[in-house]
C-alpha cells in the first residue's frame, strides 16, 4: 500500500484541511501508485504563509554562518540518503537511473555551495566624500519567498531556488509539482533534521490553481520564483508584478544546435542526441532543433538516426531512456509528431510507442528524428518537451543563425564547429541566455547565472550562483557619520 504523505507547515507534518488526497503514479507503470499526497487548498496555503511570516524575524536575524551550518548539514543528510532519493525520483518522474542519481547529487552540491556562500554575505565598503564617515552597503533578505517548481527536475530546481532563499535569510513557502512532490518533502525533512527553525520552510502539495494562486496573491509574500510553462509563467508574472512583488520566471525553450560545415558529423550527432534525447527530452534546455549546413547534412542525419535507434528505451530503473512523466505529456508529444508529418516533415526514425509488454501501459515514446523541416513548421517553432529533434538544412552560417534566432524563445543554444572565429561570431550573434561551443545544450554549472531571453524568462532576475543571491536580497546603503 502506498504511503500517505503530509504537508510540512510550521515545523509539523499535517494533513490538508480539505481531507482530500491525490495519488502519484509510476509513469513506467501507471497501474502502480507510488505515494499519496495532500490535495491542499487556499486555506492550507494561507496557513503556510502565516507560519513563514511568524518565523521571518528570527531567521533574518540568524547569523549567516549559522544558516550555512544548517544548509551544510541538510546537504550531508541528503547525501546519506542519495540511493533512496534516486529510487523515489525514478518511481515518480520516470528518469533513467544515471539521470536521477545525477540530479540528486546536483541538489546535494547546491546545498553545500550555498552553505558556504551564506557565510560571505555582507556588503561593500566605499570611500565617503567627507571625513569621519563610514559609507557601506549591506545585503538583507527580502522577506517571504513563494517558490513554485516543476516536475521535470523535481529535486534540483527546488534546491536551486530554496538554498539561496534560505542562505540569505528569507522564509519560504513552496508548492512542488503534483506529478513528483516526494523529493521536495524529503528536502524539508532533511532541513528539519538539520535544525531549521519552525516556519522557515513550509511545503504544501496541491493544485496551482489553489495553492499556487494563494502564494502569489497573498499580501504577505514578497517575492515569487516560478519555473514552468510559458502560458502559466507569464500569467504568474503579471499577477505578481501587479501586486508589487519581485518576480523571477524561467519558462520554455526551443533550443538549437548549429552544425557548421567544418564540424565532424559524427561528433555533432553525438552532441545533439545527448542534448535532445537525454531526460526523455523533458528539459527546458533540451536540443529540439539541429540546424545543419548542407555540406554535412546527409552524414549528420545518418549518424543521428543511428544514435536514436540505438537508445535503450524502457523503465528508468534499468534502461537508458525512461518514459514521459505523465499521460498528458505523452499525448502532447505524439500530437506534435502527427502535426509534423501532416505539415510535410519527413519522419526519419521513431515517432511511435516502443514494442514490448512493459510499454503497453507506460508513457513511453521512441526517440524521434524529423528531416526536411521548414523553419516555419510548428515542429520548428513550438516547444515539444519530448524526445523529438527537428533537423533543418541551411546553406551558410548566416542562414543558420537567422533560423536559430527565428523563434519566440532564447534559453540555451550551441554550435558545433572547428572554426574558432565562427564560434566567437555565434556567441555574439545568438539570442540565448546560455551559449555553448562544441557542447550539448543541456547541463548547467551551479555557480553561474542561468536564465533566458525573449519568452524563455521574465528577463529580470537570473537563477543560481551570485545571481541567485541577488534575487533573494535587497541592498541597503549606510552613511555612518561618526
Amino acid at each position: 500500500m502506498a504511503n500517505t504523505c503530509l504537508n510540512f507547515v510550521n515545523g509539523e507534518w499535517i494533513r490538508s484541511e480539505t481531507g482530500e488526497t491525490m495519488d502519484v503514479l509510476n509513469p513506467a507503470n501507471p497501474n502502480e501508485v507510488v505515494a499519496t499526497y495532500q490535495q491542499s487548498n487556499e486555506a492550507d496555503a494561507a496557513n503556510a504563509v502565516e507560519a513563514a511570516v511568524a518565523a521571518k524575524e528570527q531567521w533574518r536575524n540568524t547569523p549567516g554562518p549559522e544558516r550555512g551550518r544548517i544548509l551544510r548539514e541538510a546537504g550531508t543528510i541528503l547525501s546519506q540518503r542519495k540511493d533512496e532519493l534516486t529510487e523515489m525520483l525514478i518511481a515518480e518522474e520516470g528518469k533513467a537511473r544515471p539521470e536521477a542519481a545525477g540530479e540528486v547529487q546536483r541538489a546535494i552540491d547546491i546545498f553545500h555551495y550555498f552553505s558556504a556562500k551564506s557565510a560571505d554575505l555582507g556588503g561593500t565598503k566605499k570611500g565617503a566624500s567627507g571625513q569621519n564617515t563610514n559609507l557601506y552597503t549591506r545585503k538583507e533578505p527580502v522577506g517571504v519567498a513563494a517558490l513554485i517548481t516543476p516536475w521535470n527536475y523535481p529535486i534540483a530546481i527546488p534546491a536551486w531556488k530554496l538554498a539561496p532563499a534560505l542562505a540569505t535569510g528569507n522564509t519560504v513557502v513552496l508548492k512542488p509539482a503534483s506529478d513528483a512532490p516526494g523529493v521536495v518533502l524529503e528536502l524539508a525533512k532533511a532541513l528539519d533534521e538539520a535544525g531549521l527553525p519552525s516556519g522557515v520552510l513550509n511545503v504544501v502539495t496541491g493544485p496551482g490553481s489553489s495553492v499556487g494562486d494563494e502564494f502569489i496573491h497573498s499580501d504577505d509574500t514578497d517575492l515569487v520564483s516560478f519555473t514552468g510553462s510559458c502560458g502559466v509563467g507569464e500569467m504568474v508574472y503579471d499577477q505578481a508584478t501587479n501586486a508589487g512583488k519581485r518576480v523571477q520566471t524561467e519558462l520554455g525553450g526551443k533550443n538549437p544546435t548549429l552544425v557548421t560545415a567544418s564540424a565532424d558529423p559524427a561528433e555533432a550527432a553525438g552532441i545533439v542526441a545527448t542534448g535532445g534525447f537525454g531526460t526523455t527530452g523533458q528539459s527546458c534546455t533540451a536540443c529540439s532543433r539541429a540546424i545543419v549546413h548542407e555540406d554535412v547534412y546527409d552524414d549528420f542525419v545518418a549518424e543521428l538516426v543511428d544514435r536514436a535507434e540505438s537508445i535503450d528505451v524502457g523503465p528508468g530503473i534499468d534502461h537508458e531512456m525512461g518514459p514521459q512523466a505523465n499521460e498528458a505529456e505523452l499525448s502532447s508529444t505524439l500530437e506534435y509528431i502527427d502535426i509534423a508529418t501532416t505539415e510535410g516533415a519527413t519522419l526519419a526514425t521513431g515517432g511511435g510507442v516502443p514494442e514490448g509488454e512493459w510499454a503497453e501501459d507506460g508513457y513511453f515514446v521512441e526517440p524521434t528524428v524529423f528531416t526536411d523541416v521548414d523553419p516555419e513548421m510548428r515542429i520548428a517553432q513550438e516547444e515539444v518537451f519530448g524526445p523529438v529533434i527537428a533537423v533543418l538544412k541551411v546553406d551558410s552560417y548566416e542562414e543558420g543563425v537567422e533560423v536559430a534566432n527565428g523563434v519566440d524563445f532564447g534559453l540555451s543554444a550551441s554550435i558545433v564547429t572547428n572554426d574558432h572565429s565562427e564560434a566567437n561570431r555565434f556567441i555574439d550573434d545568438i539570442e540565448a541566455g546560455v551559449v555553448k561551443v562544441n557542447e550539448k545544450t543541456t547541463g548547467l554549472e551551479l555557480h553561474v547565472p542561468f536564465g533566458g531571453f525573449k519568452r524563455s524568462s521574465s528577463e529580470t532576475w537570473r537563477e543560481q550562483g551570485d545571481a541567485g543571491i541577488d534575487f533573494y536580497t535587497i541592498e541597503k546603503t549606510v552613511y555612518d557619520n561618526y
